[in-house]
């Protein structure tokens, strides 16, 4: 349950040390591949959550998701319309709907072992 979480803190300390410069030209490409990453890594963290995780789903759904982003930033580049905007909105919104269900289920989580506790201590609740 903690690997992605984990390869999250060793990513961002390899990109801490490691630094290298991304051309502008590339900036949008760059942005929506990291909603789309992280994206990913929410949605399997949420699945996890849900005892719903399927290793597949997440590495398909990280590519497929990285490079129709890509696609859609390249063909708006081509034709001078900003269509990289309409990938950020759509991670965006799939990435808070994905930290909600895991605040979520975090809560429930944290209520049962309360309710667990308190049982097992003699103290009854209803």
């Amino acid at each position: 349950m903690w690997l992605p979480l984990l390869g999250l803190i060793v990513g961002l300390l390899l990109g801490s040390i490691f630094t290298f410069n991304i051309p502008i030209e590339y900036a949008n490409y760059l942005a929506v591949a990291v909603l789309a990453g992280l994206d990913s890594l929410l949605g399997g963290w949420n699945a996890i959550f849900k005892r719903d995780f399927d290793g597949m789903t997440l590495i398909t759904g990280f590519f497929v998701n990285t490079l129709l982003a890509a696609g859609l930033a390249a063909l708006g580049d081509m034709i001078g319309i900003d269509l990289y905007l309409a990938a950020v909105v759509a991670f965006g919104i799939r990435i808070f709907h994905n930290i909600s269900s895991i605040r979520h289920e975090l809560i429930a989580l944290n209520r049962k072992r309360k309710g667990k506790r308190q049982s097992h201590g003699g103290i009854d609740q209803s």
